[in-house]
């Protein structure tokens, strides 16, 4: 059994609300699913990306936590 590991890519919309893409990695396929709305989908490349594209359009959540505040 090839082993599993797990990432999250979290961003806050314009109301302060929290939306998570976790991002599961087994082998060389990624599997990502959104907590807020239930979409998910496949990706070999660029997962994290992906994510935040859909963060960005579908929950117009665009500021991330890790950012140094300017």
């Amino acid at each position: 059994m090839l082993p599993k590991t797990t990432s999250k890519v979290r961003r806050w919309d314009q109301h302060g609300r929290e939306h998570v893409v976790e991002v599961q990695k087994v082998g060389v396929q990624r599997q990502l699913s959104c907590g807020t709305c239930g979409w998910s989908r496949k990706a070999q490349f660029l997962p994290w990306l992906k994510a935040e594209e859909h963060l960005t359009e579908e929950h117009q959540a665009t500021v991330d936590p890790s950012a140094p505040a300017s």
